[in-house]
């Protein structure tokens, strides 16, 4: 519930404190007298868009503070936890308006964003006019009041669930049909390719290995001749026989020499030692040296291979093994195409299945809905002196998407064997205010804590039928807050709370305020509402009458 607005410096109002209460508040004054400014400046705090100049003439900034109860669990409540801000003592909302256009908000004293005020908005107030602009006469808005009348949310978020798997499942098989499609262009390359890979097998580090194999094949014809020789100089025919002789002569001689051959019979040893290291490792190297003609003619060839099937591919040549891995890994996608591509599509009839059963779901509701919301209007109107005139919701067949494949139109028939159609099209002013009426009636029957404006929804009526608005607002008042810019006495009349909005003219500036009426103001103003500028005691004798009424 709004508990209280206050106002500085906003378009003609310099300073404006407005307590409201429960019940039914109302609010009149002559045309131009800054009833709308109000709505405007409560707009302005709740975030919604609205004027661009809202800043008082000669003020450098304009300040709107709205005070709200906020009950036990409140829808409010939970967007306040989840922006992160405090709601144990209610709600207050403050937004700022400077000359340069910059606007600042706080709730609770913490700054926020325009869109915290606008989520917070959708839980705390409805404002309903003749032009509704919250998408009563705005068929594309229907389908969605309707879900919100039948508490429709689950099989919403189930169809919207299913949507996006079947266009999940459809994107995936659309994108492997046109892999598939791009390696079909290149199949007869693939296997071209896959099948030189496969013959050749080349592996990483091939290259250099064949590489220095046949440079070492080229030369060893020109050295293993000096190599043998060493081989035969270091060996049993050579420097070998002639070091152990004088290791063995040295040996016979020390025993009698005093120590002085110690040191060189143990040197021999050490070079006796090496001399066979050094021999094996020629012998080693001769035998790397050995090969035939074939063997060289074959390493070449393959060499020579490896490296023109690398240009061939524009590859180097220890990265083909991995090119080849990559062929055949395409060469396998394609050859398993099939049985992917069944699987997908199998996958892309389970997810319609899903969502065909989520929409047929959604759609039943719907239609309970509708039942529901047709009879509920069928008992509003009658109050509303439209005995005459049916509500109608019609669900057509419609393209399908994440809200399911239902069309919703609220139709309307003023006259019996009448043809309905659209509101705005078959209604008259007047009727058209009061389905207006009945209907937010109907769709905010379930809603706690709102306060409910209505923006000159009398226009056009008068007269008995304006009493049945009054009345009707009246009675809606008993659950819900509920605040009336009227031009009609006989809604004011009805009012638990009235107030007149004035216009006052000080040292040539045009300011508004409003003036909350006593008994006897409330008289002489519902007077002047039924008289005009000319109060006559008959008026007041008239509007004494609507009060007590």
């Amino acid at each position: 519930m709004l508990r209280s607005l206050d106002i500085r410096d906003m378009l003609i109002i310099d300073r404006l404190e407005l307590a409201l209460a429960p019940g039914l508040n109302v609010l009149t004054g002559e045309t131009g007298a800054g009833k709308s400014i109000l709505l405007d400046a409560l707009g302005f705090v709740l975030g919604w868009r609205g004027r661009a100049e809202l800043v008082r003439e000669g003020a450098t900034q304009g300040e709107v503070t709205a005070e709200f109860d906020l009950p036990p669990g409140h829808p409010a409540r939970a967007i306040l936890d989840e922006a992160g801000l405090p709601s144990d003592d209610g709600l207050l909302l403050r937004r700022v308006n400077s000359r340069d256009g910059r606007k600042t908000a706080w709730v609770n004293d913490r700054r926020v964003s325009g869109e915290v005020l606008r989520a917070l908005s959708d839980t705390l107030v409805e404002l309903h006019g003749q032009h509704d602009d919250r998408g009563l006469l705005n068929p594309r808005g229907h389908r969605q009041l309707l879900d919100a009348f039948g508490g429709l949310d689950d099989h919403a978020a189930r169809s919207r669930a299913a949507w996006r798997d079947l266009q999940g499942a459809r994107a995936a098989l659309a994108e492997a049909e046109a892999a598939v499609a791009k390696v079909r262009e290149e199949e007869d390359f693939l296997r071209h390719a896959v099948a030189e890979m496969d013959a050749l097998s080349p592996e990483p580090g091939e290259d250099a290995t064949l590489d220095t194999r046949r440079r070492m094949m080229q030369a060893a014809e020109k050295i293993r001749e000096d190599v043998t020789r060493a081989h035969a100089a270091l060996g049993g025919a050579g420097a070998e026989p002639m070091l152990r002789d004088a290791a063995r002569w040295l040996a016979d001689a020390a025993g009698e020499a005093e120590g002085t051959l110690e040191a060189p019979i143990a040197a021999l040893d050490r070079a006796l030692e090496e001399l066979g290291e050094a021999e094996q490792g020629v012998a080693r190297a001769l035998d790397g040296l050995a090969f035939d003609g074939a063997e060289l003619e074959q390493v070449e060839e393959r060499l020579f291979a490896i490296r023109a099937l690398a240009r061939k591919h524009g590859v180097q040549p220890d990265d083909l093994a991995e090119l080849a891995a990559t062929l055949t890994g395409r060469l396998a996608q394609l050859d398993g195409a099939a049985g992917d591509l069944q699987s997908l599509a199998k996958a892309v009839e389970t997810a319609e299945a899903g969502y065909e059963a989520a929409a047929d779901a959604l759609g039943a509701a719907r239609a309970e809905a509708a039942e529901a919301l047709d009879a509920a209007m069928g008992r509003e109107l009658p109050p509303l002196k439209m005995e005459r005139a049916r509500f109608s919701t019609e669900i057509t067949e419609a393209e399908a998407g994440p809200e399911g494949r239902d069309g919703v139109t609220f139709t309307v028939a003023t006259n019996p064997g009448a043809p309905s159609g659209p509101l705005n099209k078959i209604a008259s002013g007047g009727e058209l205010s009061r389905f207006l009426l009945a209907l937010k009636v109907c769709l905010t029957a379930e809603a706690e804590g709102l306060t409910m404006i209505f923006d000159e929804i009398d226009r056009g009526v008068g007269g008995a039928t304006a009493d049945a608005v009054g009345r009707r607002l009246e009675a809606l008042s008993d659950s819900a807050q509920v605040l009336v810019v009227t031009h009609s006495p006989q809604v004011a009349a009805r009012a638990s709370h009235h107030w007149r909005v004035e216009k006052r003219v000080e040292q040539g500036v045009t300011l508004s305020q409003v003036v909350p009426l006593s008994d006897m103001e409330r008289v002489d103003e519902l007077a002047r509402m039924l008289a005009g500028d000319s109060v006559t005691e008959e008026a007041r004798a008239a509007a004494r009458a609507l009060l007590e009424a």
